[in-house]
């Protein structure tokens, strides 16, 4: 199963068609084909490695926000991604 997820973006090199963005404090790159026109500081989803839709920052902060209550309770989330037990 994938999983889109919001991130910031950091820079953008129309050249190669990526941009650097940020899932809190873990960097990637990720391609801008779907959205082009994306710009820097813009809060945006991801899936699959593509850049496919922008989010407002009041609805990215909210989902953000909750991620990171889901991190505290959970013991298997390790660094913003859950690892399921064997």
């Amino acid at each position: 199963m994938c999983l889109a997820t919001i991130a910031k973006v950091l820079e953008v090199n129309q050249e190669k068609g990526t941009a650097w963005v940020d899932f809190g404090g873990v960097k990637r790159e990720a391609r801008i084909d779907l959205m082009p026109d994306v710009k820097v500081g813009e809060y945006v989803l991801i899936h699959t490695g593509f850049i496919i839709e922008r989010v407002d920052e009041e609805t990215a902060r909210e989902i953000l926000n909750a991620w990171d209550e889901v991190f505290k309770v959970e013991e298997d989330a390790v660094g913003g991604y859950y690892y399921p037990g064997d």
